[in-house]
């Protein structure tokens, strides 16, 4: 618009140049040839006062125009100024008025160029929802299939003597080979104002069916369902309030999903079989701690997941999925810190210890035999210890455990309140693009003796286990671990006697989604 009016002043500056001079040489010849008179009015504006006159009506026309030109170009920046904020956030672009009015105006407009479909990415990842309320939903999961192998050993024995069982895995027996370990679906989120939630159901569990004894598996039970409370705008307190995982054990804390070996350690898993119990916890995490747990896990190290480095929490201590028998309450403390060896030497460059311990304080009422659950509670005491040294290629992992808890005596065919103690040692190294992927090889001795509160009558464990084996994640949706243990065990029954022995060979396949 404003091109076209120029382009029109500049034509009519021009007409006026040429016609002017005409005019001016006209009306002198008339005033020549005209008579004279006497007397005559004022006289007239000449030509060339005409042609001032004109020209100056132009450059009012002209600084006019500039000052337009100049209030639209103001008013086209402040209009592009949030579209270009929309656009640098990742936001769709709204049209404002004048941009509207543009796109109002018919103009042909290309064909879309075709749309490439989606492809997902390398590795697993989990699927997000958001709400325009600042809510959120993310769905994850992951499936583990195992294949178990008694080489040799003892497979079957006589009535009243161990077998070579675990309680960490029942596919470990005679007539068995594949099974679902986990299958889990974690659905987690936030809910605005510093409270988010996560639930977690397993659809690999076992049951008995009623009317036979026979096994059935892969039925759904509930595993976790808490809601997260933040006390704080850095959210470095909070509290968990529901199903969750006890914090007793640095192992008991690691999801299945993380830990290296196959099963955890029957000495650290004593504490709380199932890792979960109703109740409430608050958990406290300084910046500098945290800091350094997202750098472990950026640089691919297995964690022990969310939460914190000190906890202190309130239970039922029946156990996981189980009604409260007592008016009392599990009672467990824990702290963990992870410290930096960089200051060590270039030996200890980018090398991170951590070391912590927990307390347990619980009155618990064993199932019986006979049906229901013992009469009286008996009062469990535990401490725990644990350090890690990450795997920076090399690293040591280690955890004991002390205490008294209940336990079924073969003297008196009764439950009744006994030490126990029990623990691990584990060392890894971990080579990263092997083949391709990450490969950590390791080494686990275990051992431990005391009650197994959480089968029938408490039996006595005493557990003597060496493992080798190696984890491999060629790509981030699979890892495969494969392994072979020689183990010593008594059978997690109160009826069998002895120590079984055997070797064993297991393979999983875990698959992240």
């Amino acid at each position: 618009m404003t091109c076209s009016i120029r382009v029109s002043l500049a034509a009519l500056a021009v007409a006026l140049a040429t016609t002017a001079p005409t005019q001016a040489l006209a009306q002198s010849a008339s005033a020549q040839s005209a008579p004279a008179q006497s007397s005559t009015p004022a006289a007239a504006p000449t030509a060339a006062e005409d042609l001032a006159a004109m020209r100056a009506q132009l450059e009012a026309m002209t600084k006019r125009i500039n000052a337009l030109e100049a209030q639209l170009a103001a008013r086209q920046a402040a209009a592009a100024e949030p579209q270009l904020a929309q656009q640098s956030a990742g936001l769709p672009i709204v049209a404002t008025a004048p941009t509207m009015a543009a796109a109002a105006a018919p103009a042909p407009t290309p064909a879309p160029a075709p749309v490439p479909a989606a492809t997902p990415a390398s590795g697993a990842s989990p699927t997000k929802l958001a709400k325009k309320d600042g809510s959120s939903l993310t769905i994850r999961g992951y499936a583990q299939v195992r294949y178990n192998h008694i080489l040799s050993g003892d497979v079957d024995a006589p009535a009243g003597r161990s077998r070579l069982r675990s309680v960490q895995d029942s596919g470990i027996g005679s007539d068995t080979n594949f099974s679902f370990r986990r299958i889990r679906l974690v659905f987690q989120g936030d809910l605005g104002n510093g409270i988010s939630y996560y639930l977690q159901p397993d659809f690999a569990v076992a049951v008995n069916n009623q009317s036979s004894g026979e096994r059935r598996e892969n039925f759904a039970q509930l595993r976790d369902a808490y809601v997260d409370i933040a006390l704080d705008k850095n959210r470095e307190f909070k509290l968990r309030l529901g199903q969750s995982k006890v914090p007793f054990g640095w192992e008991n804390l690691q999801s299945s999903s993380n830990r290296i070996p196959l099963d955890r350690t029957d000495g650290i898993n004593s504490a709380v079989p199932g890792e979960r119990d109703i109740g409430l916890v608050a958990y406290y995490t300084p910046a500098s701690v945290q800091a350094i747990w997202d750098d472990l896990s950026k640089d691919g190290q297995k964690l022990f997941g969310n939460y914190g480095a000190f906890g202190l929490g309130v239970f039922n201590g029946q156990g996981t999925n189980r009604p409260e028998r007592n008016d009392g309450l599990m009672t467990v403390a824990m702290g963990t810190w992870p410290v930096r060896l960089d200051g060590l030497g270039p030996m200890f460059k980018d090398q991170v210890f951590e070391f912590g311990g927990a307390l347990m304080h619980n009155t618990i009422r064993p199932e019986v035999r006979s049906g229901g659950v013992s009469e009286v509670g008996f009062k469990e005491r535990r401490v725990g210890l644990h350090a890690v040294l990450y795997p920076k290629p090399f690293g040591i992992q280690a955890e004991w455990a002390w205490g008294k808890g209940p336990q079924f005596d073969t003297a008196t065919q009764s439950i009744d309140l006994k030490g126990l103690s029990g623990g691990y040692v584990m060392a890894m190294y971990r080579v990263n693009d092997f083949l391709p992927g990450s490969f950590i090889p390791f080494a686990r001795w275990e051992r431990y003796r005391g009650g197994w509160k959480a089968a029938v009558n408490a039996p006595r464990l005493e557990t003597q286990d060496f493992e080798v084996g190696f984890e491999w994640a060629p790509v981030k949706p699979i890892e495969l671990t494969l392994s072979y243990a020689r183990m010593q065990r008594r059978e997690a029954d109160e009826r069998r006697t002895g120590r079984a022995e055997g070797n064993v060979v297991r393979a999983q396949v875990q698959w992240n989604y």
